[in-house]
This record gives C-alpha cells, sequence and structure tokens, in this order.
C-alpha cells in the first residue's frame, strides 16, 4: 500500500521480500474471507482500538474504512457487508485482490525483489513493513528487533493477541466438541461484556467473541470467563420455562426444549460442574489457563514503542525510516479493524515520505 501512494506520487520503488513471494500473511487472511475493514460508524470503529486509538486516529481519519472499499472496488473488486457490518470481497478470498494490486504496482513501475531479507537501516528513504511475530513462517518472524534494540530503539515484547486460550477440557468433551461453534452467548471478563460465538477447539476455546475480551484476558488473568448461554432472555424468563414438567424427557432434551440450549451448550454446563438452572445457564464460569502460543495467533500486540515514532510514523532517532502495520505497538480484534490500520498507517508514511521527496 506504501508503495502504490509512493508511486502514484512520481517516486521510484522498490519492494524488498524476504520470502519467495508476496502477502502471504495477507493471503492467509483471505481463508476467513479476508474481511477488509468494518461498515460500524467511524467513532465506534476507532474505539476498538482501545488505548491505542489516539496513535492510530490520525491515519484512519486519513485513510478510512470507506476510501480502503473504493481502493478495492477501483481494483475491480466488489465488497459487501456481512450481516455482522464487516466487509468483504464478493468472491471472499484473497488472491483474486492481491494479483489485481500487483499488477497494477506493476503498471506504475514498482519493481518487485523476493527472497531478499532486510538488511538493517540504509541512507535511503525507506519504509519498513517487517510484521509482528504471529504466523512466523509466513513473514513476520520478528528478527527486526535485535537491529532495533542494537540501535537503541525500544521494542516492547510481543505477545498473542487474537489467539485461542487453554481449556483444560475432560477428553470426552474435547473428543465429542472440537470444532464446534457455540453461537449466540455472551462473555464477559473482567467487566468487560462482549456478545458473539465462540469455537471450542481441543485444547481451549477461541472465535471472534473471546478476541474481543482477549486483551483482558491476558492482562488480568485469574478472572473466570462467565458465559451467558441465552443473553436474550432473562433469569425469570428461564425460571418460568425450566418450572415446567419435565415428564419423561431426559435432562438433555429437556434442556434443549425449554431452554433452547444445543448439545455443545448442553455439555458446556456439565463440563463446569454447573446444575443447569436458569442462573447457572446465564452465568457459566469457565477457568481460563493462558493464551496459546503466538505462532498460531491471529495477530500480536507488542512491538516498535510508539514514543520512538514522530506522527507521520518516522523514527525519531533514524530520520528518512518509517514503520508501519503490525510492527508497531497496537492490537484490535477481529472484524477488519486489523488490515484497515495496516493499510492506513502505510498510506499515512508513504505521504509523509512524498513530502521530504
Amino acid at each position: 500500500m506504501a508503495a502504490e501512494v509512493l508511486a502514484s506520487g512520481g517516486a521510484s520503488v522498490s519492494i524488498f521480500d524476504h520470502k519467495p513471494a508476496p502477502a502471504r500473511k495477507f493471503l492467509l487472511a483471505g481463508r476467513g474471507g479476508l474481511n477488509l475493514t468494518h461498515s460500524e460508524p467511524l467513532e465506534q470503529f476507532l474505539d476498538r482500538y482501545g488505548e491505542a486509538r489516539g496513535f492510530l486516529d490520525p491515519a484512519i481519519r486519513g485513510f478510512p474504512p470507506e476510501a480502503l472499499i473504493a481502493w478495492a472496488n477501483g481494483l475491480g473488486i466488489e465488497t459487501f457487508v456481512g450481516t455482522s457490518g464487516r466487509v468483504f470481497p464478493k468472491q471472499v478470498k484473497a488472491s483474486p485482490l492481491l494479483r489485481a494490486w500487483l499488477r497494477r504496482l506493476d503498471g506504475l513501475g514498482v519493481r518487485l525483489v523476493t527472497r531478499s531479507p532486510w538488511p538493517g537501516f540504509t541512507d535511503r528513504p525507506t519504509i519498513l513493513a517487517l510484521g509482528g511475530a504471529s504466523w512466523p513462517h509466513l513473514g513476520s518472524d520478528a528478527t527486526w528487533v535485535s537491529a532495533f534494540t542494537a540501535a537503541g530503539i525500544g521494542v516492547n515484547p510481543f505477545t498473542p493477541a487474537n489467539s485461542r486460550f487453554l481449556v483444560n477440557w475432560s477428553k470426552v468433551f474435547r473428543e465429542r466438541f472440537a470444532g464446534t461453534p457455540v453461537k449466540n452467548v455472551a462473555l464477559a471478563y473482567a467487566g468487560h461484556r462482549v456478545r458473539g460465538e465462540v469455537m471450542i477447539s481441543s485444547e481451549g476455546i477461541e472465535g471472534g467473541a473471546i478476541y474481543a475480551v482477549s486483551k483482558g484476558m491476558r492482562e488480568r488473568p485469574g478472572h473466570p470467563l462467565v458465559i451467558d448461554l441465552r443473553p436474550d432472555m432473562t433469569v425469570e424468563t428461564l425460571d418460568q420455562r425450566l418450572a415446567r414438567r419435565r415428564g419423561k424427557d431426559t435432562q438433555s432434551n429437556f434442556l434443549r426444549k425449554v431452554a433452547g440450549l444445543t448439545p455443545v451448550a448442553i455439555s458446556l454446563l456439565r463440563e463446569t460442574g454447573n446444575a443447569g438452572d436458569a442462573a447457572g445457564i446465564k452465568a457459566v464460569q469457565l477457568q481460563i489457563l493462558r493464551p496459546a502460543g503466538i505462532a498460531r495467533a491471529i495477530s500480536s500486540a507488542g512491538g516498535l514503542a510508539r514514543e520512538e515514532l514522530d506522527e507521520t510514523f518516522q523514527l525519531k532517532k533514524i530520520p528518512g525510516t518509517w514503520c508501519v502495520g503490525e510492527m508497531l505497538d497496537w492490537e484490535a480484534p477481529t472484524g477488519g479493524y486489523l488490515l484497515q490500520a495496516c493499510f492506513s498507517t502505510a498510506v499515512l508514511a508513504a505521504r509523509s515520505l512524498l513530502k521530504t521527496l
């Protein structure tokens, strides 16, 4: 994205990628449909970045979601808004967009050099997009950190963000329900409540709702994760339904019929030692162990310290070098916020570099 802005402004641009082909993590994002951005109002959108909002605000306002959608449309990629408000390409994958994008860059005279690791700081005007620390085999392996620290530039430790969290499931529950979603629930952790769905994995729990509370779970461990299995029903309504005669129904069939619980939700009650009454259905307490490893996290928290950069993401200690994307210290939940901030920081840095040229 930075290369496109620069080349469109008349600069001679080369992209150096240390992998044999570019944009490998971008292609991985396409496996989930390539959630480009989100359609919610901008102020609400910006709030999703939490305490990093002020840091990212100028970049995202300078290249907001509607600009990103227009950019994709300009490549011949139509987009649509899903039921959750997320924005996707109609092909629901990354490869058509990437092919069109590389053709555009080639037409602008951008030179792509693969199998070319970053050699370290140089005197040439440079924008670095060296990535975070998740999915390292795709390119973002954080090997750049040592060169930065050697130059006296602060880098905060990388930790997993938007990752699964480990849970000590019983063997029976794990074998039966790994890969099963628990839909339309509300999660609460240390005072933060979200709606969405979670996915049971063989080693724990993940999914959009988990990612939305992952920062608190990572930074304030020890609290139970409280799951409301029927967030659209009050305790009183559930009490009335559960007061009906069970008849010949098993407990599972009874809960399915009167409370609308799925098999995985009913088993989750049993897994946590819950009696299955109304209060329990509204507040299943799950003990979380810790985040899973960073290698398979969707994104990473930590990175290049914000105080090392000026307002255009240029390094204060090494003028002429800008840093963008996931290598910077910010995080956001899934929902289009990750790609949007990567694109927006690249645009702001490239515009700044053009002015210096």
